[in-house]
């Protein structure tokens, strides 16, 4: 197994190398909850929900950390408009993003800590900052000074005599750079605030995530991702806070998903075209929604037209059709006595099969190129269909095999449609089946998952040294 991936620090294609063999400590930086999300950061969401999937089938154990932002400029603003706490501005949009996300299909996080449960893990790192001549005091600030990291502009390539202050960079004439960013910010009035050795105040917006990092990841981030637009100034500045306060690498790969665009326009509230999920909730479904996300490289810009969004409709259609048409197939074979004979043409379908899940697991290899993923489902999709509609009867192992492919390619892109299944011995004997095969492969958070379901379902397992057993709960 060789998993390419485009590190944006080394800005080449690499083989990921575990740290630790098979696992992957990952961290994906989460929403600030003062709005409901729109569709560019839904990319995100999506794209690493399936890059994270994906490793899982690949047999990776996969610890997932997505934060939650909730104390921010953008926040206090938020709540004061609508008069209400911070706090309760947060609750409200953190429930928000959880409805919306599974909808979506997005899979939580293992852990979703948030900034204002870390406040003592920030300070210390800033108190470490501070000791090693990489950060100071302007009042009751505490700014990093970039000059002195000398690594400062690897991520992004950025020099910066060359770059001006820009978006969510204080400009401050009290600054030693304009760079310069807050680290520690001293309270104003009616702020949410904390105690601190420069005073109260509340941590500045990167010194979060590389504190949250480096706690539930036990300082190992083999993958950091977000979106394009982090590259710089957050993701830069976390590096360097990261690797100043503790004189080691912080991220090993660096993975970025590319902007999202809305008839050939960037997305942007002063164009009047941010468009959220919420909305697009009304008319579309979310099957649609991730096929049409992950229909172009995630590293590439995509153009998001509601025209697009009914082709993508149409086709998550007609892989749910020829899906359900399988199982009927399949179905109606298994209520006949007729004996099946595989025909020769059926052993070369056997074998083609093989050959696309081949090509679905180098597309995906090469840098989880989903693009070219959903192409292979289409391309045996074509065949299949040639396959049902010209033989009176069919080998019911070919089409278990074909179905199985779907439901594999199905667990890491997310596109068929979810129906309970009818709670009989032969479903939950084949659930018990499935997740047998998962813990083999070490996918625990699948095992766990098909387990819970049943659990939900009333149905218990206990595994003994016999193998699982069930019972009705």
């Amino acid at each position: 197994m060789e998993i390419k991936l485009f590190n944006t620090l080394t800005r080449r294609k690499e083989t990921y190398v575990p740290t630790v063999e098979e696992k992957v400590n990952m961290y994906v930086c989460g929403p600030t909850v003062y709005d409901y999300f729109h569709i560019g950061n839904a990319r995100v969401f999506i794209v690493f929900d399936v890059i994270r999937r994906y490793l899982q089938y690949r047999g990776y154990r996969v610890k997932y950390i997505q934060n939650y932002t909730d104390i921010d400029d953008k926040m206090i603003k938020r709540a004061s408009e609508e008069g209400i706490s911070v706090k309760e501005l947060a609750e409200k949009f953190i429930k928000a993003y959880q409805e919306d996300a599974s909808w979506l299909g997005v899979r939580p996080a293992d852990f979703h800590p948030r900034a204002t449960e870390h406040i003592g893990d920030i300070i210390e790192i800033v108190k470490k900052l501070e000791k090693k001549g990489l950060a100071y005091r302007i009042g009751g600030d505490v700014y990093f000074s970039i000059k002195d990291f000398p690594g400062y502009g690897k991520l992004s390539g950025q020099d910066p005599e060359e770059r001006e202050a820009g978006a969510r960079v204080e400009v401050d004439l009290k600054k030693k750079h304009p760079m310069d960013f807050a680290l520690w910010k001293a309270a104003k009035p009616g702020e949410p605030c904390w105690e601190s050795p420069w005073g109260k105040g509340r941590p500045g917006w990167h010194i979060e995530c590389s504190s949250m990092a480096m706690r539930y990841l036990d300082g190992v981030v083999d993958i950091h991702a977000g979106g394009q637009d982090l590259i710089f100034p957050h993701h830069e500045n976390e590096i360097a806070q990261s690797e100043g306060a503790y004189d080691r690498s912080f991220a090993r790969y660096w993975l970025h998903a590319g902007y999202l665009n809305i008839n050939e326009k960037k997305m942007s509230k002063s164009l009047g075209n941010v468009l959220t999920i919420r909305e697009l909730k009304e008319n579309y479904s979310p099957l649609a929604i991730r096929y049409f996300m992950l229909s172009a490289h995630y590293r590439h810009p995509i153009n998001f037209s509601y025209s697009q969004l009914e082709q993508a409709e149409s086709a998550v259609k007609r892989l749910n059709i020829l899906v359900e048409n399988i199982k009927d197939r399949l179905q109606r074979i298994k209520g006949s006595s007729e004996e099946a004979h595989p025909a020769p043409e059926e052993r070369g379908m056997s074998l083609r099969v093989e050959q696309f899940r081949k090509k679905f697991l180098a597309a995906m290899d090469d840098d989880f190129n989903t693009a070219d993923a959903l192409s292979v489902l289409f391309e045996l999709a074509r065949e299949t269909n040639i396959y049902l509609d010209h033989k009176e009867r069919q080998d019911p192992a070919l089409l278990q095999d074909i179905l199985s492919f779907y439901q594999e390619a199905n667990e890491v892109l997310g596109f068929l449609e979810q129906k309970e299944a009818p709670l009989t011995t032969d479903y939950i004997e084949e659930m018990i089946a499935r997740r047998e095969k998962a813990r083999r492969e070490r996918d625990w958070a699948t095992a766990d998952s098909i387990r819970d379901k049943l659990k939900e379902q009333g149905v218990t397992l206990e595994d003994t040294l016999q193998g699982t057993r069930w019972r009705f709960s």
